[in-house]
This record gives structure tokens, C-alpha cells and sequence, in this order.
């Protein structure tokens, strides 16, 4: 997600970085935008192993309003889906580094507030990671509108790998939290 600037472009150009980066150039790296099957913000990924489809999705587009804190500009988000040769720790130092690409810097800001382009890891096929610095299922993914509507875009049978739920009831279930398709 981005709330710095142009989102949607920033969603865009990140996501041309994690075909490259991410994605290993994935021969499919394919993003519809404005309606027909556009996505973006939060990340994703699928473990080289899994049955994903072959090459790199992208979301939606959304605009969502601030969940946490709330003086500050709508974020606008998406997700991306695909598969990558990194391990789990590769993966964030990579996204990681993405993310300073676009103008991070995590020194600098306040927790929860505007960033220039923020990628989290929400899921790494069916893989269930607890360790410090990285948790996946991402933490906060059942409860963030912001993250699971673009997930289901890409994923709409994914479940939880802890609980089994399906994210698309999940979704279902949260109450309203300002998110809006854009184009």
C-alpha cells in the first residue's frame, strides 16, 4: 500500500519491481487495471512448490481510509500473488529493500502512518511462520479489510492456513472500513 503521492502508480511500479526482483521475471507478470481485474497493496506470495497459477498476478486498485491512524491519507492497496524461489527471510529482505527503492525509511516514521510504499508478506503458500520479525499468516490479515478483499480477488478459495476459514468468509464477516475500488 501507498498513501505518499501517486498510490496507484507506486502500486504499479512496485509491482514491476517484485516481477523482477520477487517474481524472478515471471513470463506471465500481468496487471489489469481500471476494472476488468485490477489489484494491489499488501503482498501475496505463493511457495514455488504450490499449484499457483504460472507467472505474477496484481489485485484491484482500492482506496481504503487510515485503520489505525486516522489523520493522515486514505492508503490506497492492493495485492500481488505469484511465485518465488526466496525462502521466507529472502523474501522480506527483498521486499524490504523495494520498499527503500520507493523512499522507506522505517527510522523515520511514525508506526501506522503515511509511507511512500509499504509490502507485507500476508501469506507463503500454506507455510506457518512464528519468529521474530516475521509472521505468516501475516498477523493483522483477518481483521484488515485493506488486505483481504485484494487477497480474494487473486485467491478467492484461499483459507487460513491456521484455522482452516475460508478468507473470503472471513472477509464477509468484518464490518465496513472505508475501502472503495478505484477506477
Amino acid at each position: 500500500g501507498s498513501n505518499g503521492g501517486d498510490g496507484a502508480a507506486t502500486i504499479r511500479a512496485a509491482f514491476a519491481r517484485l516481477c523482477e526482483v520477487v517474481f524472478a521475471g515471471a513470463r506471465l507478470c500481468e496487471a489489469v487495471f481500471a476494472g476488468t481485474r485490477s489489484r494491489e497493496d499488501v503482498l501475496a506470495v505463493t511457495n514455488p512448490s504450490s499449484s499457483a497459477p504460472e507467472g505474477a498476478r496484481l489485485s484491484r486498485i482500492y482506496r481504503t481510509r487510515p485503520l489505525y491512524v486516522e489523520d493522515q491519507p486514505d492508503f490506497i492497496n492492493a495485492a500481488a500473488a505469484g511465485r518465488t524461489a526466496l525462502e521466507p527471510r529472502e523474501l522480506l529482505a527483498a521486499v524490504n529493500r523495494i520498499e527503500a527503492e520507493f523512499g522507506r525509511d522505517r527510522s523515520r516514521e511514525r508506526p501506522k502512518g503515511p509511507r511512500s510504499l509499504d509490502i507485507d508478506i500476508l501469506l507463503y503458500g500454506s507455510l506457518v511462520l512464528d519468529e521474530p520479525g516475521l509472521v505468516i499468516p501475516h498477523p493483522g490479515l483477518s481483521e484488515r479489510r485493506f488486505a483481504l478483499a485484494p487477497l480474494v480477488d487473486l485467491e478467492p478459495l484461499m483459507t487460513d492456513p491456521r484455522s482452516g476459514a475460508s478468507y473470503a468468509a472471513i472477509l464477509d464477516s468484518l464490518p465496513d472500513q472505508g475501502i472503495y475500488l478505484l477506477g
